[in-house]
């Protein structure tokens, strides 16, 4: 088996895992795991108004997932995706309310909107990287809660002390009556459009641009892409404020899709933390970021029905999040197991000499 199957295989093996050690955690706990996961999977999938919130769900993850992969995969390590995301939402919902614009160049500009805020962002830490060697984890980390306590008192300022602001114009929404329709009434919007474009986007810059090449060169080596005659530090940042631009999208996905204003928050949403997670589990390529964003996204949604129909926690769907996240950093150990069991079956069976010496 080639390395390529066995690193896809790692991610399969981790959910397998984590479904079960959760279905343990159930039992032993005093609940069903049976009807516990039954609960989950009808929580996803169980009806058209659950399957719209479900892909409703996953769209901003896809967004926080893309941004911590860009990242990554340039050699960053972007933990401020959060900071960015509501710098984004912010900038949507504003934009939203502000302005009258004919509806499909609404949401285009409130959009823009929303890549530029969260771009600039992580333009800082992208600079400081460059410039100064301040390293990204500690900088993007105490952005994010400079972003929170900024989108609060501008909240605070908009709405003249109200909570939230204004409600966005119907010119910027990404909400549909047909999908609405198709969904029993769900929050599904065209935001789930946008994330598959936004995958294809990363996928395209990355594997068939040079630009995306000398980004990924910076990655693996600054010394060896320096010596070959890139600039380093434009790219450092550049890396930095294209993550940040994927993470102020999924901020404009909550804007303009779900809540259509924004609200004054006394904690983070978690979309961007839970980001760092998607990306893992996609290994920090893009169809593999859509396929772990499908799966924490299924998770978060599915796991609200399962106190409702099987009186589980959904505490426990954390908990099973968490191991998957686990298993998952926990791939060099598996990869070894795999590995071995391989081995075993792929060994040449020993020859029996006396045999051969008697045919002989």
């Amino acid at each position: 088996m080639s390395k390529r199957w066995i690193s896809l295989l790692i991610p399969v093996v981790s959910i397998i895992l984590g479904l079960l050690i959760g279905a343990i955690v159930m039992l032993a706990t005093g609940f069903n795991p049976v009807d516990g996961y039954i609960a989950l999977v009808n929580g996803m999938v169980g009806d058209s108004y659950n399957l719209g919130e479900t892909i409703r769900t996953i769209t901003p993850y896809v967004f926080a997932g893309l941004a911590v992969a860009f990242a990554f995969r340039t050699g960053l390590f972007n933990i401020g995706v959060e900071g960015q995301l509501i710098m984004g939402w912010l900038a949507a919902a504003y934009v939203g309310y502000a302005f009258d614009l004919p509806p499909v160049l609404h949401v285009i500009v409130a959009i823009l909107a929303a890549a530029i805020a969260g771009g600039l962002w992580a333009f800082i830490p992208g600079l400081l990287k460059a410039k100064l060697q301040v390293h990204e984890v500690i900088v993007t980390i105490m952005m994010n809660y400079i972003a929170l306590h900024v989108v609060n008192a501008t909240i605070d300022t908009l709405s003249d002390g109200k909570e939230k602001t204004e409600t966005i114009h119907t010119s910027a929404s990404l909400g549909s009556e047909f999908l609405q329709s198709l969904t029993d009434y769900s929050r599904l919007h065209w935001g789930f459009a946008v994330a598959l474009l936004a995958v294809l986007v990363m996928w395209f810059i990355l594997e068939k641009t040079t630009r995306g090449y000398e980004l990924k060169a910076v990655g693996f080596n600054q010394n060896a892409a320096e010596y070959s005659g890139m600039n380093v530090s434009k790219n450092i940042i550049l890396a930095m404020v294209i993550s940040g631009m994927f993470a102020g999208i999924g901020g404009a996905m909550e804007a303009l899709g779900t809540f259509g204003n924004i609200m004054k928050m006394t904690a983070f949403s978690g979309i961007g933390f839970d980001g760092i997670a998607v990306a893992l589990l996609g290994a920090n390529q893009p169809l593999g970021v859509l396929f772990g964003a499908i799966l924490f996204g299924a998770l978060k949604n599915g796991g609200l029905n399962m106190p409702n129909e099987a009186g589980v926690p959904v505490e426990i769907v954390s908990i099973v999040i968490a191991l998957i996240i686990f298993f998952v950093a926990s791939g060099y150990l598996i990869q070894l197991i795999l590995n071995k069991l391989v081995k075993k079956d792929t060994k040449t069976p020993k020859v029996d000499k006396k045999n051969v010496k008697g045919e002989k």
